[in-house]
């Protein structure tokens, strides 16, 4: 019964809500991705299609798994994501003659015409957010991210 459990003060949610590292990076995150979202929006893309674009522009065809680090992003949703842009004719994956069980993944010319379209608008918004940032700030950031990323 909820009457033997006990309650939790108000004053542990606003201390959570206050200091909590992996709510603030969130919703760090979520404000960034909708300002690159909203900046790209024009062109067709999400600011995820554009990272994983990205990732595939390589001098050879990129296989799941390096998608999936790079991205930290797990098999199935990166395979979901890549249906969407698959569909749209922007990106093609094709069996790996090396490995029958491998996927391999590219750009199409249709998916580096819509990359290269889309490089100019992360550069402006980029750099409009490296500005509110302040010298150091962007790096800094970063830095701090890697740190995390490493302890996990």
């Amino acid at each position: 019964m909820l009457s033997n459990i006990e309650s939790i003060p108000f004053s542990t949610t606003l201390h959570v809500r206050d200091t909590c590292l992996c709510l603030h990076v969130q919703r760090a995150a979520r404000a960034l991705a909708r300002r690159f979202d909203v900046a790209m929006k024009p062109i067709g893309l999400n600011n995820g299609q554009f990272s994983l674009m990205m990732s595939l522009n390589r001098p050879v065809p990129a296989t799941m798994k390096s998608v999936c680090d790079l991205l930290a992003m797990d098999r199935t949703t990166l395979t979901a994501a890549l249906k969407v842009l698959e569909r749209r004719g922007l990106v093609k994956t094709e069996t790996d003659p090396k490995d029958r069980r491998g996927r391999l993944l590219t750009l199409t010319e249709a998916g580096m015409a819509m990359l290269s379209a889309a490089v100019p608008i992360w550069t402006r918004v980029h750099a409009e957010i490296d500005a509110e940032l302040g010298d150091g700030g962007s790096d800094g950031v970063r830095r701090l991210l890697a740190r995390l990323k490493q302890t996990s």
